[in-house]
């Protein structure tokens, strides 16, 4: 049977990948410590989960609208007008099966055949393959650890084109963790307005964050960038609901319309129970200081065992629960006779050799770094560290 084109115009999620090998490798018997996942450790608050189970008993099990029952819209646009002023109606917001389905249901609506889409490497790893599937093209700008992994303006600036269609904003950053500063996203901002781009924020991060940041939200900046910019959030990453699959985005009617129009197609309405969990969930922020501070020293063990190996550099970042430091350096050498030739052959050696997983900064779009999360056990990931050190020490 053949399969369409579109098949062979993206990649596999390597995240996915790393994990399926890290399970055949358990399946082994052998002892990985993993750091590829991109989930936290910590459960569903016990709250959400009862709200969940009150509206199974209580028989709300059937088919919501495509686009979000409205208790839960309400819940998301009164936690929005909370945290930053901005008040939304329930036409200008839908739920879908997680933020990926919203960035999903986002490309398909917007970019088609000759659009361009400027997004920052490193990025996270669906951007650019959502884009592709459109029809689409993603252009890349990179941004260097250095800068805290910011981009240059002038760089954006000069990437824009008749072709622009709009640009991605991940802030705090998956992988690197990196917060934009406030005059990046300003700046941002003002090209979508002068250029009349969309801006898609991906802000799912947006609660973990450390050392006092707090990334700038760009509806905030005017009205005209509120008008021109999709927010997508979720539940995932803060209320750690990562099998839930709930995600959500906010921006213009048309824009929301279609996107209902084309999950009315696909999905239909995300999981009904789960709704009135997530509603409950947007009231109660109390459990995440903890969390956040459990998040936050294990990101210092993490920097400070990264800074100490031979070769390698990494940047404490601001949010996020991942690490992505650069192993240029390591590249060209070899272990065991065996060359490391670039991230992913890294990644290989250090899964098969030092039983551990991050995952190859090439599926970000940034080679020789990888991506380590910190969501884990802390006594695990000192153990991981200590087999990194000795995968280190074996090198030559």
């Amino acid at each position: 049977m053949k399969l369409a084109k579109r098949m062979s115009s993206f990649a596999p999620s390597a995240t996915m990948a790393i994990g399926a090998l890290v399970n055949e490798k358990r399946n082994e018997g052998k002892d990985i410590i993993g750091f590829s996942a991109g989930e936290p450790d910590f459960d569903v608050p016990d709250f959400a989960k009862e709200a969940a189970i009150k509206a199974i008993r209580e028989g709300k099990n059937k088919y919501t609208p495509v686009g979000g029952h409205d208790v839960l819209k309400d819940a998301i646009i009164n936690h929005i007008k909370k945290e930053t002023g901005i008040s939304y109606t329930k036409k200008e917001v839908m739920v879908s099966l997680g933020g990926k389905h919203s960035l999903y249901n986002i490309s398909q609506v917007l970019f088609e055949e000759g659009d361009e889409v400027i997004i920052f490497a490193p990025y996270w790893v669906s951007y650019p393959d959502q884009i592709k599937l459109a029809g689409g093209k993603p252009v890349i700008i990179n941004c260097a650890g250095e800068n805290g992994f910011n981009p240059d303006p002038d760089e954006i600036t000069a990437k824009i084109t008749e072709k622009t269609k709009g640009i991605i904003l991940n802030s705090p950053s998956n992988p690197s963790g990196g917060v934009f500063t406030d005059a990046v996203v300003r700046k941002i901002a003002d090209l979508v307005v002068k250029h009349n781009l969309v801006l898609i924020s991906d802000e799912i991060y947006d609660k973990i964050v450390y050392d006092g940041v707090k990334p700038l939200a760009p509806i905030t900046i005017s009205e005209e960038v509120r008008k021109r910019t999709l927010l997508v959030n979720g539940f995932s990453k803060t209320f750690s609901m990562t099998g839930w699959r709930l995600g959500y985005t906010l921006g213009p009617q048309d824009i929301i319309s279609a996107m209902v129009k084309i999950q009315g197609q696909s999905t239909s309405n995300p999981v009904t129970p789960m709704q009135f969990g997530a509603a409950e969930a947007l009231c109660d922020f109390s459990f995440l200081s903890e969390r956040v501070e459990t998040f936050r020293e294990r990101r210092d063990i993490m920097v400070k065992a990264m800074n100490l190996l031979d070769g390698v550099e990494s940047v404490s970042p601001k949010g996020a629960f991942y690490l992505f430091p650069d192993f240029s350096k390591w590249i060209g050498k070899t272990v065991d006779g065996e060359r490391i030739d670039n991230s992913l052959k890294l990644t290989e050696l250090l899964i098969e050799k030092a039983l551990i997983a991050p995952v190859p900064g090439s599926a970000f779009g940034m080679e020789n770094h990888l991506r380590f999360s910190y969501a884990m056990d802390t006594e695990r990931l000192k153990e991981g560290l200590v087999r990194l050190a000795d995968f280190a020490k074996r090198m030559s």
